[in-house]
């Protein structure tokens, strides 16, 4: 699946799509920054609700597909800035990452 299929299927909203075709495989969830940069895989999507600029470095360095905010959070326009030029794909789920999680499960 892939990340702009997933933002449609699971109804989340598109704060920044420079990628929207790349593929999905598997989620991550996670806050503590440098359990995620040793846990997630590539082309994951990765839930959090951390949405400082060293999130945009951490899935850079993982190379997950996609960020999915939890619980309606959004990016700062210098996060989101960082975002845009790093072409980080970053979604926006109004649940808690668990309910998030579960919108995913079985699409991905």
């Amino acid at each position: 699946m892939t990340v702009k299929e997933l933002c449609e299927v699971c109804s989340l909203e598109a704060i920044n799509l420079p990628d929207p075709e790349r593929e999905v495989n598997g989620v991550y969830i996670g806050d503590l920054l440098s359990w995620v940069m040793g846990k997630a895989g590539y082309d994951n999507a990765w839930i959090t609700i951390m949405s400082n600029v060293n999130v945009i470095a951490v899935a850079t360095l993982t190379d997950v597909s996609c960020i999915i905010l939890a619980e309606g959070v959004k990016l700062e326009s210098d996060v989101l800035e960082t975002a845009k030029q790093k072409e980080i794909n970053v979604l926006s789920s109004p649940a808690p990452a668990y309910e998030t999680a579960q919108r995913l499960f079985g699409k991905v």
